[in-house]
């Protein structure tokens, strides 16, 4: 974790970090604006064009959180500036996606329709071409935030291991099992 958290940050054009009292840290680009609490042992400071962050002892406690803290501000970094993008394929047979705006309304095999919200700060798209899986993607600046609702929407229809059916990432490998033929 130290090795991470000695790592300088370097802050691409049109980039901007404060911190603010109580160990705030804000970043603002073109993209948008996120904010993260640091712990009260950490230190952050921007010199010439980077980020480096700076803890008081060399405690276990401290190394982790040096690292940790040091990934979630380069995650903030470079969700201000390109963003994140996460797609997701639904595979069975009748599964369908549709959205309306932020509202996804899913098909999965069940009796009934489910309709998820998405956050607004996320974007999401539905892709659905003949002949293929519908795709689901999701879109935004803050990578915990677009992580956490993919993995809400995966928990809808995980994929099961014997037909690989239910809502999977893309280019995601499935560890799949032999049915009860195999055996014989």
């Amino acid at each position: 974790m130290s090795r991470i958290g000695k790592a300088l940050i370097k802050l691409p054009a049109g980039v901007e970090v404060k911190v603010s009292t109580g160990n705030l840290v804000t970043v603002k680009g073109p993209k948008g604006e996120l904010t993260q609490q640091l712990d009260v042992d950490i230190t952050l400071e921007v010199i010439d064009g980077n980020v480096q962050l700076n803890r008081p002892t060399e405690q276990k406690r401290h190394k982790a959180l040096h690292g940790l803290y040091r990934s979630l501000v380069n995650n903030m970094v470079t969700g201000v500036t390109t963003g994140y993008k996460k797609r997701q394929e639904l595979v069975g047979v009748g599964y369908k996606a549709t959205n309306e705006g932020n509202i996804l309304d899913l098909t999965l095999g069940y009796s009934h329709h489910i309709y998820f919200e998405i956050p607004k700060e996320l974007t999401v798209k539905t892709e659905q071409d003949k002949g293929k899986n519908p795709i689901i993607t999701l879109e935004g600046t803050d990578k915990q935030l677009i992580g956490q609702v993919a993995a809400k929407i995966r928990s809808l229809r995980a994929p099961e291991p014997y037909k690989g059916k239910g809502i999977k990432f893309e280019g995601e490998t499935l560890r799949r099992k032999a049915g009860k033929t195999a055996s014989k």
